[in-house]
Parts: C-alpha cells; structure tokens; sequence
C-alpha cells in the first residue's frame, strides 16, 4: 500500500493549532464574530423598539451584509496594497469606534443605519488581508483545516452573539450592550497589533507602497481586479458555488418564524429552529475537517452541496416539529461542501491579489446572504412560508447539479492564475 502524498496527507486540529499565528487569526475572528452578532442583534432590536417597525428592524439586521460587496468592488485593492497588521487592527478599531458611536450617541434612526453601512463597505477589506495572511501562514491541508475551525468559530459565535444580545439587552440595556461588543474589536485590535509581526504585502515594501514606486489609483485598482477575477472561468465558477448556496439556504432560514407560524407551532418554538443550522454547520465542519482526506472532501463536494439542500424540500409537506429541527440540521451540515472548494480557489488566484479574491468572495456570501430572505420572502408573501422553502431547497439542488456537470475540484489543477 502507498501512502498519500503530502497534500493529499490529512492533517490534525492539533498540528494547525500548534502554528501561532493561526492561534492570534482565529482568536481575533472569535472576538469579532461575537461582537458582530451582538452589534446585529442589539442595534435591531433598538431600532424596533423606537419605531415599531418591522421593516426596519429587518432592514438593520440585514444592513451590514449587503453593501460589502460596494467596498469590495471598489476598495478590494487596499488587501493587498496594505500591511496585513496595520489594516486589520484599523479595521478592528473602526469597528470599535462605530460600536461605540452607536451605544453613546443618540443618533436617529436613519444616521445608525448609515454608519453600519459605512462600517460594512470596509469589512471585506481588512477580512480579505486576514483571509490571505491564512493563506500564507498555512499550506497544504492545513489550510483547509485552518478554514473549518474558522467556519466552526464563525457558527459558535453566531450563536453566542445572538444569545448574547437577548440577554444582553434584557439585563444591561442595548447601550450598554452595544459598549460591551465595543470592547470585544477594541481587545481583537490589541491582540493583532501586539501578535502579528509587521508583515509586508506581496511586491510591496513593508510601508505598503509598491516596490517599484508607482501607486495608483486603489478605485481603479481594485475595479480592475475584480473584472479579472471574475473574466476567469475557474474564479468565476469557484465563486458562484460559494454564493448560490449560500444565498438560497439563507432566503430559507429567514422563513424559518414565518413557517414556525404557518404550522401552528408554540411561540418561542422558532428559536430552536434557527438555532438548529448552524449547529449542524458545527457538525458537518467538525466531521468533514478530521475525518475526511483531501481527496474525499473534493469528492464530497456536490453530495453535501445536495445535502444542503434536500431536507429544505421536505418542509413543502409541513413534517413535525421535531423533524424540522433534524431537516435544519442535516441542512447546515451540508455547508462542509465549501471546504472541499477552499484550496481550488487559493490556488486559481496569484497571491498578489489574493487579499482582493478572498474579500470578494466575503462580500458576495454576505450580499447573497442579505438578497435571499428579501427573494424568497417576497416568493413566501405570493405562495407560503413552506413552499419558498422548498423552492430554496430544489435551487439548491440546481447549483449542485450544475457543479456536478463542470467538475468544480478540477477547475485549478493546471492552468494559469489569475
């Protein structure tokens, strides 16, 4: 029997948590995922207890997703122009000081969402610098290992941030609330500026300029970034088995209260449901990362990309309550399908724009992520709860036959990058 060769070796949780600089990243992720639910969840809520709206209060929950593809698009070239350790302590810090803006200042209702939007638009660019400092901190399947922990930090922190804020809300006051995820990015900032070594950016000097002394224009730069990223047939196809899924189960989680009142279940049965996905967001990474090889997570990819999206098919028949939060869990489990992906798409992107790369395919799942509830939504309003999520469901199971007939795996094997 021959063994596997090195990249096809599967690496242990423990090797990668070994590397210290993977240690700082995935601390400071758990900070600021938590902080950021708790900003979602608390800012929300306020803004309906002003104004009694319900719109409004989907609008703020939904605010800090989808402009991030605005500064992605226009702003994505700062990733890789930029020192890793500068920009995402300022990203950190902005963060920061918008939290605190919020909990402090009694700004209307218009002016809140505004800056949140504003903090979104920079999101993807200090989140791609972190994204490539992964890429080039670890290699082989270490990377792909590194990116579930993420993933199952991001689902913790998910939970905890929402759970937080409720309880937050209830004994401190949304204010104060708002001050404590203040500190969560003022505490990931120090974290990152103490930790990470001053780093330069690829080609260029460690101050961010260009080695060979040019600088232009980061708006153009990062325009013409994204048109090539997205011109690659392997980028652009790589992308949209990230976004479509993503999109699709997210339009369907949104109908998940609308649907616990549609059936006729108890008030307050919801919360179990919503909780139920990214639970087995958890599992699915948990079992992908440290059971499967390399090979098999390439090979997993369009049977958990169905996964996704078969048991959402299922609520068209209104199942009880005890089988949806088993469908839910399946549902989130089949999200592992991305790990199978990871390192096809760092290896079809040139590391000089890798930074750019990876804060567009963060701003595409979060404005996916914000379109989706208002599509299916709409679809819901026309039809049921039951039957948007079905339809969620059977476009989910579209993306992976179409992933099924293009061979997604094999996409970076051997031609050129971007």
């Amino acid at each position: 029997m021959t063994s596997e060769p090195p990249s096809q070796t599967r690496t242990p949780y423990r090797q990668v948590m070994a590397v210290s600089r993977f240690r700082l990243l995935l601390a400071a992720s758990a900070l600021t995922g938590t902080a950021d639910s708790l900003r979602i969840a608390t800012l929300a809520i306020l803004v309906y207890t002003r104004t009694g709206s319900a719109l409004l209060g989907a609008v703020t929950f939904g605010i800090g997703f989808v402009p991030q593809v605005v500064g992605s698009t226009l702003l994505g070239a700062l990733s890789d122009r930029i020192p890793p350790r500068r920009l995402i302590t300022s990203g950190y810090m902005f963060e920061c000081a918008a939290a605190t803006l919020l909990a402090l200042a009694d700004l209307p209702v218009w002016a809140c969402l505004v800056l949140v939007a504003v903090v979104a638009c920079l999101t993807p660019v200090a989140g791609g610098a972190s994204n490539r400092l992964l890429g080039e901190t670890l290699t082989g399947d270490s990377y792909v290992l590194g990116r579930s922990l993420l993933n199952m930090v991001s689902s913790s922190t998910q939970l905890i941030g929402l759970a937080a804020g409720g309880i937050a809300v209830t004994v401190v006051g949304p204010h104060h609330a708002l001050l404590v995820g203040a500190l969560a990015y003022a505490v990931a900032a120090a974290l990152v500026r103490t930790g990470l070594p001053r780093l330069p950016t690829p080609g260029r000097t460690a101050s961010g300029h260009p080695a060979d002394g040019g600088f232009r224009s980061v708006v153009h730069d990062s325009l013409s970034s994204t048109r090539r990223l997205l011109a690659d047939v392997r980028v652009r196809r790589l992308l949209i088995a990230f976004w479509l899924p993503a999109g699709f189960v997210a339009g369907a989680e949104g109908l998940i209260v609308p649907y616990a009142g549609e059936s006729g279940f108890w008030t307050g049965s919801s919360a179990w449901l919503l909780a139920s996905l990214p639970s087995g967001m958890l599992i699915g990474d948990l079992v992908t990362g440290r059971l499967m090889s390399p090979a098999a997570r390439k090979r997993a990819v369009v049977p958990l990309m169905a996964l996704l999206g078969t048991p959402l098919i299922v609520f068209f028949s209104h199942p009880p309550y005890a089988l949806c939060v088993v469908l839910l869990v399946a549902t989130g489990m089949g999200f592992a399908y991305g790990l199978g992906l990871q390192r096809a798409f760092l290896d079809s992107v040139a590391e000089p724009r890798q930074g750019q790369a990876f804060g567009l395919l963060a701003s595409g799942l979060m404005t996916l992520q914000g379109v989706g509830p208002a599509v299916f939504g709409g679809l819901a309003q026309m039809t049921t709860a039951a039957t948007a999520m079905a339809c969620a469901g059977l476009a989910t199971l579209a993306t992976a036959a179409w992933a099924a007939s293009i061979s997604l795996t094999g996409l970076a094997v051997s031609e050129p990058q971007v």
